[in-house]
């Protein structure tokens, strides 16, 4: 199976998560993410699965900055419903790296474990800032992304058009797909620890 290499070059999410320890599934409960991962579970690779990834990353060093962050302990709250634009897509991501899962996970074994009803999902659009929230502290985030300042070829709606309605030839196709995963390439690489894009804000509980 073969990934641009630049998927290697991004960076990795470590957490700890103690069911995952219980079962054995892990040595010490450690699980590190990478964004192939998250490619593997979306089936593509594109700003949002990778913003997501990393809106993830930026929450989780917030929420435990001296430690990995524990997985299966942070509730999620996406600000729209979940059939609204990429809000499940990113959704799916954050499910990957938090444990948070909807009413259809794991629901714990004894009042321990448990993953359902920790994401959840705005009735109605509340905004841009998905909250992250510790359940043993309830300290919270919120994060926002920005990918403005990481703008795409300007000839890729051509390109897409042609794509769409089956007029585009193989020289097309490669330099849509190129420039497609070039802006993912930046986003990874160049604005991942960037404050304006990934904006990270304590949220009082």
């Amino acid at each position: 199976m073969k990934f641009p290499d630049f998927y290697e070059l991004a960076p990795v999410i470590p957490t700890r998560d103690p069911f995952a320890e219980m079962l054995g599934a892990a040595q010490d409960g450690m699980l590190e993410y990478s964004y192939v991962d998250a490619v593997r579970l979306a089936g593509h690779s594109c700003p949002t699965v990778a913003g997501a990834f990393l809106m993830g990353r930026a929450a989780l060093a917030a929420l435990y900055p001296e430690e990995p962050a524990e997985r299966g302990a942070i509730a999620v709250h996406m600000p729209a419903p979940e059939h609204e634009g990429t809000t499940g897509v990113m959704a799916q991501v954050l499910t990957l790296l938090t444990g948070a899962a909807a009413d259809n996970g794991f629901h714990g074994i004894q009042g321990r474990f448990r993953r359902k009803g920790l994401l959840s999902f705005a009735e109605q659009r509340e905004g841009e800032a998905i909250i992250f929230k510790r359940l043993d502290t309830g300290t919270a985030v919120a994060v926002e992304l920005d990918v403005s300042l990481v703008p795409g070829d300007p000839a890729q709606g051509g390109r897409l058009m042609a794509i769409l309605q089956d007029r585009a030839d193989a020289s097309q196709r490669g330099a849509f797909a190129d420039a497609w995963q070039a802006r993912v390439r930046r986003l990874l690489l160049e604005f991942a620890d960037d404050p304006r894009v990934f904006r990270v804000t304590p949220v009082a509980t």
